[in-house]
């Protein structure tokens, strides 16, 4: 099917946005090169890439971004250096301005069960309300994967990250008001006339709103930073248990929430407190590092850790509600100085 097949009403069709845990054909992520977002070294980062290569290719196919040639032969020769099964590495030559792939990419959307269609949305993207307007070139990729996918696109006119929404397969999405109904992103729509388009481009019922974010993270409240579901029912929240923290009050109002959240149902959801790490500061900033930052994959989920002593009980409790995935750990230091972290870079695409 041509790439120029325009949906215009995605759940009308059909189509629904599957929840993370649900099964991948791939999963996206381009390479990192952009040294203005590490400029103290490139090289700590990259081998974070390597490793997390290795974890993902072991259970699913990995679709890589490269800039050209020179940077894909380069790319391959480490992978194979690196003890990556290259089998299941597909290069894609697309020019990126960096790696954040999650917030610029395409979202996928299926339907039919078992899945019998792929389609993708393809947000406008503002590079987090104009933060960084040499960023805004990234816009254009989804467009770009879709010259190889070919699959229907919806293009709603919404400016929206793939991190600041979470949805659990049943019909509920999360995300915050911080970040969605920012006028730095969408200056005059309403909170109904979000949830009117998410509810058309994902197939969702009902949107659950969280108030903001943490310090330090400039996608304006994020939701991938704060809460995640785990299962349809189910949904992890961090919290901090120091009153002298920064980020306790938000993050305390933020589970306040949650918890008060039903399902389609009118069930409550079940919340499962997740720690927040210690505090990460470089070059005197507070950075966002978070555990629910994580990604579910085939088989395995990716956790990031920040080589403090919160770190086993974030592995205690991921490990408990995916007792069907192995949860490995990723040292996350190197990445998230560039103020992202595992999930940022990563993009399911669902197996169809």
């Amino acid at each position: 099917m041509s790439q120029d097949t325009r949906l215009t009403d995605p759940r009308g069709a059909g189509y629904r946005m599957p929840a993370e845990w649900e099964p991948h054909a791939a999963t996206w992520l381009a390479w990192p090169h952009n040294a203005d977002t590490w400029p103290d070294d490139l090289e700590p980062v990259r081998q974070t890439w390597v490793e997390m290569i290795r974890t993902l290719a072991a259970g699913e196919s990995v679709y890589l971004l490269v800039n050209d040639a020179s940077a894909e032969a380069g790319v391959a020769a480490r992978l194979g250096r690196g003890d990556v099964d290259t089998r299941r590495v597909v290069f894609h030559r697309i020019p990126t301005v960096d790696v954040w792939v999650r917030d610029y990419g395409p979202t996928f959307i299926t339907r039919g069960d078992p899945f019998d269609g792929l389609a993708l949305v393809d947000w406008r993207f503002n590079a987090w309300g104009l933060k960084y307007p040499d960023y805004v070139a990234d816009d254009g990729v989804p467009r770009s994967i879709n010259e190889s996918l070919r699959v229907p696109a919806f293009t709603p006119e919404i400016v929206l990250e793939g991190g600041s929404i979470d949805v659990n397969g049943a019909g509920l999405c999360l995300a915050t008001e911080e970040c969605l109904l920012n006028p730095n992103r969408n200056s005059g729509r309403s909170r109904q006339d979000i949830e009117a388009l998410l509810r058309s481009a994902l197939g969702v019922q009902r949107t659950v709103w969280l108030p903001a974010g943490m310090a330090g993270d400039d996608t304006d409240g994020h939701i991938d930073n704060l809460a995640r579901f785990v299962n349809p029912k189910t949904a992890v929240c961090v919290v901090e248990e120091d009153p002298r923290d920064e980020n306790y009050l938000a993050l305390q109002e933020n589970h306040r929430r949650l918890t008060r959240a039903t399902d389609l149902f009118g069930r409550r959801l079940e919340v499962v407190p997740l720690p927040q790490p210690d505090p990460v500061v470089a070059h005197g900033s507070r950075l966002p590092a978070s555990y629910a930052n994580f990604y579910i994959a085939n088989g395995v989920v990716l956790l990031p850790l920040y080589g403090g002593p919160k770190d086993q009980a974030a592995l205690d409790v991921l490990a408990a509600l995916f007792p069907g995935r192995r949860v490995a750990g990723i040292d996350a230091r190197a990445l998230i100085l560039g103020l992202g972290g595992i999930h940022c870079v990563t993009q399911q695409q669902p197996a169809t």
